[in-house]
């Protein structure tokens, strides 16, 4: 599968809310690409500012959401997605990006049949039939492995199971063969037997499809067995990139580090798993220089005083910390 030509790119984008204790800042100054082919997985706390990202680049933010700053280029047309016209994006979303949500009960009509739902967006960006589209949408199940995709077609979300809702997500999600699927938190509220059945359903998906994935999660668990990529967030800005072996083996940043020593382990003599003391700051009045430095054992005056700038280093690897500065 290809991996070299670009195929999305964020660049400085700033995303805030509104809300009545003041203006929350999401997402702040976030800068990235996506190459053909590829599985990025994003990961970070809740309120780290995953979700706000991939709401973002499909334009689905609530109406207290503002675009303060940036751009979202789909290439090859280097289209910006924040500028387009809402009917322009329409024609995009589910043609070209198609989304994963996090619960299949919120997105899923409750009111009309699985195979119906499914049906929309192939009517929708293919003109077809309703009949010829139907027929589609049982083909696709049945490619997911939904056992008895006929009568599944014809129920609704509230008789399916948490797991089938999740693949009947995702065969909308993939109904029109979009170049991008992000997918936000794919495997929550699942159990473990059912999450490695979705996680092998979105590996056979990209090979089958050749697809470039956002995955979003907060499992590194999950990154480590599907990704190419990890782009590691914390308090609405990235803190580490670099592809998951090299980040795994040797991360830089303490907050990278602190999430890996938090992961269980077989192989850990460790009786209890560690902890990253403190909790995500306050988004309406984040900390002053690194976000990160109320938590951080390794904080310094410069820490608290200037916000570090990814530094790159490496192969493709780079981190926000300003003890990797001193270190080259």
């Amino acid at each position: 599968m290809v991996k070299f030509l670009k195929i999305l790119e964020v660049s400085n984008l700033a995303v805030y809310y509104e809300t009545t204790e003041g203006i929350v800042k999401a997402v702040d100054g976030v800068s990235f690409e996506l190459k053909k082919g590829e599985v990025l997985g994003i990961v970070g706390e809740s309120g780290s500012g995953k979700s706000t990202l991939a709401f973002t680049i499909t334009k689905l933010l609530p109406k207290n959401a503002r675009i303060v700053n940036g751009n979202v280029w789909l290439y090859p047309e280097k289209i910006d997605l924040l500028k387009i016209p809402n009917d322009y994006m329409r024609k995009i979303r589910g043609r070209r990006i198609g989304m994963i949500f996090q619960d299949p009960m919120t997105y899923l009509n409750p009111v009309f049949k699985i195979g119906h739902q499914i049906a929309e967006s192939i009517v929708f960006h293919y003109g077809v039939s309703w009949k010829e589209a139907k027929q589609r949408a049982i083909e696709l199940m049945e490619k997911l492995k939904i056992p008895d995709a006929t009568n599944v077609a014809s129920r609704y979300p509230h008789q399916l199971s948490g797991g089938m809702k999740q693949r009947v997500m995702t065969a909308i999600a993939i109904s029109c063969n979009p170049e991008i699927l992000i997918a936000d938190e794919p495997t929550t509220a699942l159990d473990v037997t059912v999450q490695a059945e979705v996680l092998a359903m979105l590996k056979s998906l990209i090979r089958d499809m050749q697809m470039s994935l956002i995955l979003i999660t907060h499992d590194l668990g999950i990154v480590a067995e599907i990704c190419d990529r990890v782009m590691i967030m914390y308090a609405g800005k990235i803190v580490e990139v670099g592809d998951v072996y090299s980040l795994y083996k040797d991360p830089k940043h303490p907050y990278t580090v602190g999430l890996l020593n938090a992961v269980p382990s077989i192989k850990s003599e460790r009786a209890t798993v560690a902890t990253i003391d403190g909790t995500i700051p306050n988004l309406i009045n984040p900390p002053q220089g690194c976000r990160f430095h109320p938590r951080c054992r390794y904080v310094w005056d410069k820490c608290k005083n200037m916000e570090p700038p990814l530094i790159h280093f490496g192969e493709n690897r780079a981190a926000a910390c300003w003890l990797l500065s001193e270190a080259q």
